[in-house]
């Protein structure tokens, strides 16, 4: 067993080759959706002023913040003054404030990388993850939600994960709840935060929180979340929004996504869900989360917030947008490699002074596209060298000893049957390069 100091630090991880080329290959499929729905790609640095991230995500959120101490001069203070992102979508903000007479509008933009969350490791739940995101900037138009809505569907079942949910909610249905069951305004944030504990809370539990933490009234708190969660939840909340204007216009807003991107995403995928509350602070529109059988929480999310580039110090825009859990979405795929992972020919060493041919070999087979790699290791056998192109999962080897040179030609072995062919020098790109797809 290793020892701990050489583990990567508790909900991070290290990536070797076949994981990472599994995690490029999704953001490669995710990028190409994201570009086809006109979103251009954005990068911020890692890490951000703390004040720019800190009242942005409510209590529970600013409590995971994972922040930097303060450098040189300043390091005996104890305090910090720098984070690392909690997600992109605060840096986007912050982007939009500072850059918004140079970014088109609406800015529709994408990003990809990781974020940190000082949050306690679990299955599918990390300290270090990527997320990617898409969000439209500067339209208030229901197509903007439906668009990211759709544009994230379509990744899913780009990177095949299909058996998936979209949950549809209204922070203003929500408002508008709260309203009818005679939930004062100053407590309304911390009731939707205990509130967005239902999918990992008994009702009860949940219950109980609002009356001890958020001063709830016993049959307040009992007759709300008997609401949220009856099998005849829609209908319940949308009869008790009847009275409530903030409560119609959110049923509105939801009933205008599930009509706009039922057509792409499937009706079927899609449903009402009461429940939903996404305890972030910055929503004040539609929100949603994509579930998928077995998988526990949500493999996305997002929603429209169209006050957070304003508390930032910028122009009071409208936005929307959401994220892939890419880290989970990649726990739903096959784990085996695939072909496109092959090495295309592995070249054997075994007569040291054919060395500087086997690299010319090397060199012209990978100027023509494919993944070519060279015995390194000190064994001369022959035997031993093809085990290796077989570990490689290579699709060819080469073998070129004195007899090779001396008939002039080179022996091609194909791994997968055992067969060999004896080919001219001259002509050994075209005859593989004709049998093996280009490594992309």
């Amino acid at each position: 067993m290793a020892s701990q100091q050489f583990e990567p630090p508790s909900g991070t991880r290290d990536f070797l080759a076949d994981a990472l080329r599994r995690r490029e290959r999704v953001f490669t499929q995710i990028r190409e959706v994201f570009a086809r729905y006109g979103f251009e790609p954005l990068q911020t640095p890692a890490f951000e002023r703390l004040e720019t991230l800190t009242g942005k995500y409510g209590d529970e959120g600013d409590k995971l913040i994972f922040k930097i101490l303060r450098r040189g001069e300043h390091e005996a203070t104890g305090e910090a003054d720098l984070a690392l992102r909690y997600d992109m979508t605060v840096p986007l903000a912050r982007v939009v404030a500072t850059y918004g007479s140079k970014l088109p509008t609406p800015y529709k933009r994408y990003a990809m990388g990781p974020v940190w969350r000082a949050d306690r490791p679990g299955k599918g739940r990390f300290r270090e993850f990527a997320q990617c995101d898409v969000d439209v900037v500067g339209s208030s138009s229901p197509l903007a939600d439906a668009e990211t809505v759709c544009a994230l569907s379509d990744a899913l079942d780009a990177v095949g994960v299909r058996d998936f949910t979209v949950l549809v909610n209204s922070r203003q249905a929500l408002a508008g709840l709260l309203e009818v069951y005679g939930v004062p305004s100053d407590l309304g944030g911390g009731v939707l935060i205990t509130l967005d504990k239902l999918d990992k809370l008994p009702p009860d539990k949940v219950a109980a929180e609002l009356v001890d933490a958020r001063s709830l009234s016993p049959g307040t708190a009992e007759k709300l979340v008997a609401d949220l969660t009856a099998f005849d939840a829609v209908e319940r909340m949308r009869g008790a929004l009847a009275g409530s204007e903030a409560g119609r216009a959110g049923l509105d807003e939801i009933d205008r996504l599930l009509e706009l991107a039922a057509p792409k995403v499937g009706k079927d995928r899609m449903a009402f869900t009461p429940r939903l509350v996404r305890g972030l602070d910055y929503y004040t529109g539609v929100i949603f989360e994509i579930t998928a059988e077995g998988m526990p929480g949500s493999i996305a999310s997002g929603g429209r917030y169209d006050h957070l580039i304003e508390a930032l110090g910028g122009p009071d825009v409208p936005a929307c947008g959401g994220s892939l859990g890419v880290e989970r979405i990649i726990g739903l795929l096959d784990q085996t490699a695939e072909d496109g992972d092959r090495t295309d020919v592995a070249v054997t060493l075994i007569a040291p002074d054919t060395a500087a041919e086997i690299m010319g070999f090397a060199a012209r087979l990978r100027d023509a596209g494919l993944r070519t790699e060279i015995y390194l290791a000190s064994s001369r056998k022959l035997a031993k060298q093809l085990k290796w192109a077989a570990d490689r999962r290579a699709r060819f080897a080469l073998i070129y000893g004195a007899a090779d040179r001396e008939a002039g030609v080179v022996t091609v072995r194909d791994m997968d049957t055992g067969d060999q062919s004896q080919v001219p020098p001259e002509e050994l790109v075209a005859h593989l390069a004709g049998r093996c797809a280009p490594s992309s």
